[in-house]
């Protein structure tokens, strides 16, 4: 882990725009975006979007004493919109491969392997929303559409 504070902060917005409930992270960094020059917490802030390939994220993070990952998850249609908050101990327990994931490899897989490397920030936190339409087109499903605005919020909170 990455021992040495540089105050950096960054807020990765891990999806695909297209791929309905997955552009959930780029939104809520666009949204980080749009009140970028009107919110003093975020205005060293550095906001990224990812498509979640490992090496990439790791780029993305390394340095940072904070940094914030921002996901939709898999869910089985019945808990769309659940908000999750995981920090990194949290991560520490997932599989290193989870059905959860809609991209190539889970993030648990991306943690050991920064890890290994010696790339982890200071702290790292993950927002995530169940979704459950991941399949070609525009737009959030009205459950994840919904996490959009509290996520921001506690993006901004984590970041401050």
């Amino acid at each position: 882990m990455n021992r040495h504070g540089t105050g950096r902060r960054v807020v990765i917005g891990v999806g695909n725009d297209y791929r309905r409930d997955d552009g959930f992270g780029p939104l809520v960094v666009a949204g980080l975006a749009e009140r970028q020059a009107s919110d003093r917490r975020l205005a060293a802030v550095d906001l990224r979007v990812s498509d979640g390939e490992p090496t990439r994220l790791i780029d993305l993070w390394t340095g940072a004493d904070v940094a914030v990952v921002v996901d939709a998850v898999l869910d089985d249609g019945h808990h769309s919109g659940l908000r999750y908050e995981l920090v990194l101990d949290a991560l520490n327990e997932l599989p290193e491969e989870s059905a959860a994931s809609s991209h190539g490899i889970s993030l648990g897989s991306t943690v050991a392997l920064a890890r290994a490397l010696d790339r982890l920030p200071r702290r790292l936190v993950v927002l995530a929303v169940s979704g459950s339409e991941f399949g070609f087109g525009e737009g959030l499903t009205p459950p994840v559409a919904a996490a959009v605005t509290p996520v921001i919020e506690r993006a901004c909170e984590l970041v401050a």
